[in-house]
């Protein structure tokens, strides 16, 4: 290479240089918010998140499991900054392990419990004191959370108790290790039923709903959000508004989500 072309060379990438300098820049400001959320929220929060990220500039990292699992990883300091539960319950414990800014926590959405069989099955039942599940099961199985920890499994086995029938069908449960696997066992036909929430059942066309459960055989069902101890920074701050706001409010209201108070004006 010639003494000039060396020199072109070193002008051209100085120039390149100056051009990228704004995007370096811009990107610099640029956050990652890493939320920890119920995987009865996977698709309703995918669809938020990636409409928050188009706005710029922060991105958010979702991870969706049982809210039991998701609290446990929060106290063991798994990397997160928002914490959304299927449960009031998990997020008191994080609460009380201090690895939630307890200030910070707001009831964010209501759900429905309902039973759901494979799209294609002809029976029918009503989930009133006394139905005949069992029956309807047979030597098939009852998929839904695992009623020790999984809050739409505890949701379940209390209004199976309430409606008299737990007892009649606790040996055929199968216990999923979410919301969202149990609604898999019920897609594929591995299981004659399952337990879940009309939201779930709303995203798949694999499944009907049988019955909805009635709110009074179980606590409500309420999905708390708050911040990580330790992470309300700025742009966490930016998320977390943004998905208490206005302007998200309808996006939960249409995968059928009840808003648990007034979203705030943005």
């Amino acid at each position: 290479m010639t003494t000039r072309q060396s020199q072109g060379c070193r002008r051209w990438a100085a120039m390149l240089g100056l051009a990228l300098l704004p995007l370096l820049v811009g990107t610099a400001g640029a956050a990652e918010v890493r939320l920890f959320a119920a995987a009865s929220t996977t698709t309703v929060l995918d669809e938020i998140a990636t409409l928050y990220a188009a706005q710029g500039p922060d991105r958010v990292v979702a991870s969706y499991a049982s809210s039991s699992t998701l609290a446990k990883q929060i106290v063991n300091g798994a990397p997160a900054d928002i914490f959304i539960s299927a449960s009031g319950q998990w997020m008191d414990y994080a609460i009380e392990k201090k690895a939630i800014e307890a200030s910070t926590r707001r009831d964010l959405l209501n759900n429905r419990l309902v039973l759901v069989a494979p799209a294609d099955s002809r029976w029918s039942l009503d989930a009133v004191p006394g139905f005949g599940l069992a029956g309807v099961l047979g030597e098939g199985y009852l998929a839904m959370g695992d009623p020790d920890h999984v809050p739409a499994g505890i949701y379940g086995r209390q209004a199976l108790t309430q409606l008299g029938v737990w007892e009649s069908v606790a040996g055929r449960v199968a216990r999923a290790a979410d919301v969202r696997a149990a609604l898999a066992l019920v897609e594929r036909g591995e299981a004659v039923a399952g337990i879940v929430y009309s939201t779930d059942a709303a995203v798949t066309p694999k499944v009907r709903i049988v019955s909805v459960f009635p709110e009074t055989s179980h606590p409500p069902i309420r999905y708390p959000a708050a911040i990580v101890a330790g992470h309300d920074t700025a742009e966490v701050r930016r998320f977390f508004d943004f998905l208490m706001s206005e302007k998200v409010g309808a996006i939960y209201q249409r995968y059928g989500f009840g808003l648990a108070s007034a979203p705030a004006t943005r």
